[in-house]
């Protein structure tokens, strides 16, 4: 069986190769807006006409599964209300306990996202999101999906929180399971000095017929500058219906700025 080259992850690599001489053209104050490493996401768009690269690496366990991914998002602010977010996984290679092992592109997503700014310290959004069936059935659905995210994000003092109650209609489900999935997640993150944060969070997923989700996840984010972060961390499934261990790591950076 023919296997699809990982594309999207050459062509992710020769933008971050290229970015160092994008940076010149930025602002010193064009400080990036992280999504990852959190399920989470904030109501806060990044700055309007910069273009943002988050890109990591991510390994789970389930049982005897094991999986290995490239997840990326490329996102983008049309103003300080709306923009767009597009993510998937540039490259997967996963192996089930009977060790067959599949390789290849994964799934796409796509957001549109409108922030709700109420104040410096408070915001709501909303996102509504589609996922092209772009991996191969054996390694995604096979089916889109089509989802809404609705976002409430508040500082409180020196801690940030996002959270997120989302609605998804899932393409592929087996008999007897509902179509609709429901997901929460809280995060709470806090900056320990000039350069070092934290992050923790809960999150999880329910579905009529399927085994719920939930995990706790747990970061340390390092920003040597405010165009760069780079974080690190792990997460622990709080059932079995959850990968049992996840540890992942990435940054995020400007690429360019368009206007």
């Amino acid at each position: 069986m023919h296997t699809p080259k990982p594309l999207p992850g050459v062509l992710l690599l020769c933008l971050c190769i290229t970015a160092s001489t994008a940076h010149a053209q930025l602002a010193p104050d064009d400080a990036v807006t992280p999504y990852r490493p959190s399920v989470s996401s904030p109501a806060q768009l990044p700055v309007p006409g910069q273009l943002e690269l988050e890109l990591g690496g991510l390994h789970t366990r389930l049982d005897d599964d094991r999986r290995a991914s490239l997840p990326y998002t490329v996102k983008l602010a049309f103003n300080e209300a709306w923009g767009v977010v597009i993510g998937g996984d540039a490259f997967v290679s996963e192996r089930n306990g009977g060790g067959q092992r599949n390789r290849g592109l994964g799934d796409t997503t796509i957001e549109l996202k409108h922030a709700f700014l109420v104040s410096p310290a408070t915001a709501f959004g909303v996102e509504l999101g589609a996922k092209a069936p772009t991996a191969r059935k054996v390694i995604g659905s096979g089916k889109a999906d089509y989802s809404v995210n609705g976002i409430y994000s508040q500082d409180i003092a020196s801690v940030h929180m996002d959270s997120n109650l989302n609605v998804t209609r899932m393409g592929a489900v087996d008999a007897g399971e509902g179509r609709v999935q429901t997901g929460a997640s809280v995060s709470l993150s806090m900056p320990l000095d000039d350069h070092w944060g934290a992050t923790g969070e809960l999150s999880g997923t329910r579905r009529s017929g399927a085994d719920s989700t939930a995990q706790l996840l747990f970061a340390s984010t390092y920003s040597p500058s405010k165009r760069l972060a780079i974080d690190f961390g792990f997460a622990r499934g709080l059932n079995r219906a959850s990968p049992r261990w996840s540890f992942f790591s990435g940054f995020v950076m400007p690429l360019a700025r368009l206007w």
